[in-house]
């Protein structure tokens, strides 16, 4: 059994951060579908929880969003999504347990989900955080079994392996209504309103 240690997760990220874009693969179409399925579209307030670098800000500006809030545990990831967006609002913080000063209408856990070491109260804390039918999604973009081949080295001791979608969407039964489940070769992805 991992036990995940969050000082170890901020120090990889830490590491990481001045190089962390030059790794990052984009499939834009996956992205591309990705966002359409987790509500980000014009006009929206978007809460997007350990944003790293701030890899999905621009696609957030393209879609004419009315805010991007980005909230990652690493200081020196913060400190390059800021660099690059300063426009955007980035907080250092724990999204399992911080609390929010705004309402959001769609949360975005994009790439991230494994890296949490309590995911049940992960997800309630951020159901807390969403205007009434707000949507959480959370997303891959990759497959589960890409994801795992990627964690296996490296991130193998900051990482828990990724639920099937199935298990995931019971976590969100007790706040959302999950309407959105994929994992394929391309994406994983868990979707729901909130009730």
């Amino acid at each position: 059994m991992i036990i995940l240690n969050k000082d170890d997760i901020i120090s990889f990220f830490d590491s990481h951060a001045d190089s962390w874009d030059e790794f990052q693969e984009r499939n834009e179409q996956v992205i591309e579908e990705i966002l359409d399925k987790g509500g980000i579209r014009k006009g929206v307030n978007v809460l997007d929880v350990a944003c790293g670098t701030g890899i999905l800000f621009s696609d957030y500006q393209k879609r004419e969003v009315a805010s991007v809030t980005g909230v990652d545990i690493s200081p020196e990831m913060v400190k390059k999504a800021k660099a690059k967006h300063p426009c955007y609002d980035v907080i250092c913080g724990d999204a399992e347990v911080l609390t929010f000063n705004r309402m959001f209408d769609a949360v975005m856990i994009y790439n991230a989900f494994p890296h949490f070491i309590n995911p049940h109260k992960l997800i309630g804390n951020l159901s807390s955080a969403l205007n009434e039918k707000g949507r959480l999604t959370i997303a891959h973009g990759m497959s589960r079994e890409a994801l795992e081949e990627c964690h296996s080295g490296e991130a193998k001791n900051i990482s828990l392996p990724l639920p099937e979608k199935e298990a995931i969407a019971g976590l969100f039964l007790p706040y959302f209504d999950v309407d959105v489940m994929i994992s394929d070769d391309r994406m994983f992805i868990v979707s729901g309103v909130k009730k």
